[in-house]
Parts: structure tokens; C-alpha cells; sequence
């Protein structure tokens, strides 16, 4: 059983079902709100620098599945000032364990992290993205609180 900090969209259905998989495996969480969070430049480097720039951000929001935000065209710096300032765009979950931080959810990486137990899915590869129901009108992973 691991302590995990996790950084959510609160509302979002792919963090929750992200968070069920790591309770069903006896992780306990704190949860956080990823777009509320007091970020700095160094605290959210200390997640996301080890990945290329295109990988910091939410493929989901809707300023980047519209064009508006090409990843793939920014520098280091220009990303970070833009998810400062829209934290929306930040890839999710961030999730901090034992000294060690986790940029998305891929299952694989996050069973070889902490264990998802014997009831975690072979397939999606990732939990990332949102499930969004029929009955709701607009997806709430990716539209602003």
C-alpha cells in the first residue's frame, strides 16, 4: 500500500476511474485540485521535465483537440508559461509517491510504480482522456469549472 498524491479535475471521469483503480489495488490518495493548485515554475518542472514538451499537455482540452495549442510546436518555456496560466492544458493526473512524480496513467507504468493488483486491465494501455456519458451535453473533463 503506497500514500499517493494525485492531482485531479474533480468532476472528471477519467480521474475517477484512475482513483478507483488505485483504491481497488489499497493505495490510499490525497486527492488535489489540479486547477486550483498554487503552481510555481519549479513545481510543476519537477513533474514534467523528464518528458518532452508535447507530453505535458492534456490532448483532451479543448484549445488543444481544436488546434488553438499545437504542443508539438512549443519550446520548454512557452509550454510551462501556458499551463501556468491555463492549467487546464496540463496532462492528468499528476501523481507523487515516495519521492517519485507521474505525468498521465499509463497502466502499464503506474502497475510497475505502485501495483494495480491482480484486477488491473491488460488493455487500455491508458487510462488518460475522458469517458463522457451520452446523457451529458459537454464533456466536464475538459471544459473549464
Amino acid at each position: 500500500m503506497t500514500h499517493i498524491v494525485f492531482y485531479e479535475k474533480p468532476g472528471c471521469g477519467g480521474n475517477a476511474r484512475q482513483k478507483a483503480l488505485l483504491r481497488g489495488a489499497h493505495h490510499t490518495l490525497e486527492t488535489r485540485d489540479l486547477l486550483r493548485w498554487p503552481w510555481t515554475r519549479l513545481s510543476l518542472l519537477a513533474f514534467l521535465a523528464p518528458l518532452p514538451v508535447a507530453a505535458w499537455f492534456n490532448r483532451a482540452a479543448p484549445r488543444v483537440k481544436s488546434g488553438e495549442v499545437v504542443p508539438e510546436t512549443l519550446d520548454a518555456i512557452a509550454a510551462l508559461d501556458l499551463l501556468l496560466a491555463e492549467p487546464l492544458l496540463i496532462r492528468r493526473p499528476l501523481m507523487e509517491a515516495d519521492g517519485e512524480r507521474k505525468v498521465g496513467f499509463d497502466i502499464a507504468d503506474v502497475h510497475a510504480w505502485v501495483g494495480l493488483g491482480p484486477d488491473a486491465p491488460a488493455a487500455p494501455a491508458s487510462l488518460e482522456g475522458c469517458t463522457a456519458r451520452p446523457s451529458i451535453p459537454s464533456n466536464p473533463c475538459s471544459s473549464p469549472r
